[in-house]
């Protein structure tokens, strides 16, 4: 019988399962070529304002099964035909990870084929090595730096090489996509309160509104500060004129918008300033679908002389795709997990 690295390296072919959160994402890919990828995201939270653990976890098992089938079909590949089977690990919910875990230690299992683990993190940094049929694309070149900005994490990396990855600055508190949802949700937008906030910034004075700029030393940053200072803002506002929010709203969110926006870039021009070995930088997690962030972020690249790297909108929230290509690499090397590994539910982007 063939060893599993002898499979892998024949077919080429992988299986990336992503199941961190709330989206059930599953990808085909040839090395870090995408064939197909399909996702299956769960209305059932935004009744509540926020992603409830339970209804995720039982969301998964039931989407899992006919997202892996719809994703070969349309790839035009055969499930005996899928070399290596690859999963996000973590960090995330645990209950959705044991869905998204448990069912790739199976399916390899099953197929005979290696299983790789991919740090959630890591993969975010990886969406901007994904590949398409089609579509022409530089990659970024080692060392580079990233800005990783999502709702669960707000943090400047130098990314060494595949899976070397050092932080240089993180929040010391809230992340930028969360404190953006909690403020959305106290104007009483709707979940999730990120995408709203862009959509209704784009009419609204940026000017309009001063908020909170926390000072944290070196490259770090802090968002609870700007949070707190919002709330305030609405609480006055609303005892002087209690229709403010629907009255201001888009300026409000503006404000919003261009704070953190500030607060992020103001910390990666310094982070690039103290990097001159580094030509290129990227931008990675759900918020960097962000509108204003991305079109400040390249205006940075280019006032700085350093090559910009941001992935197209469909990488930027949680994706197999990325996952896939955070594989890829492992494949390469032969970095194979033993089907005995345990999903963990928090980990740095340095740690395996």
């Amino acid at each position: 019988m063939k060893s599993f690295e002898e499979k892998e390296l024949k077919s080429g072919l992988l299986l990336a399962i992503e199941s961190s959160c709330d989206d059930t994402s599953v990808a085909v890919m040839r090395g870090r070529r995408l064939l197909c990828q399909k996702t299956a995201s769960q209305a059932v939270h935004e009744q509540y304002g926020g992603v409830v653990p339970e209804a995720a976890s039982r969301a998964h098992l039931a989407n899992i099964v006919p997202t892996v089938a719809v994703t070969l079909a349309e790839a035009g590949v055969k499930m005996e035909e899928i070399g290596a089977v690859a999963v996000t690990r973590g960090p995330g919910l645990m209950g959705s990870l044991l869905v998204g875990v448990s069912f790739a230690k199976g399916l390899a299992q099953g197929l005979r084929v290696p299983l790789i683990e991919v740090n959630h993190l890591q993969a975010h940094v990886m969406a901007n090595f994904v590949e398409e049929e089609g579509v022409e694309k530089r990659c970024p070149e080692f060392p580079f730096l990233c800005l990783l900005v999502s709702g669960g994490n707000s943090q400047i990396v130098l990314v060494r090489g595949p899976g070397e990855m050092e932080i240089v600055g993180a929040t010391i508190d809230d992340a930028a996509g969360e404190a953006m949802d909690k403020c959305a949700r106290v104007m009483g937008l709707p979940y999730p309160g990120g995408p709203v906030v862009d959509k209704l910034a784009k009419e609204g004075d940026a000017g309009a509104f001063e908020l909170a700029r926390p000072k944290v030393g070196g490259l770090d940053f802090s968002f609870s500060g700007l949070k707190t200072s919002f709330l305030y803002l609405l609480r006055d506002k609303l005892k002087e004129n209690e229709n403010f929010i629907r009255e201001r709203e888009k300026d409000l969110c503006a404000s919003l918008q261009r704070t953190v926006v500030d607060i992020l870039l103001e910390k990666m021009e310094r982070a690039i300033a103290e990097h001159e070995e580094v030509k290129d930088v990227a931008l990675a997690g759900g918020v960097s679908a962000n509108s204003e962030l991305r079109r400040r972020f390249e205006e940075l690249a280019e006032r700085s002389g350093r090559r910009c790297h941001v992935p197209p909108l469909r990488f930027t929230t949680d994706n197999a795709a990325m996952v896939g290509a955070a594989a890829a690499w492992k494949a390469d090397r032969k970095e194979f997990a033993s089907l005995g590994i345990a999903p963990y539910a928090r980990v740095r982007i340095n740690e395996e």
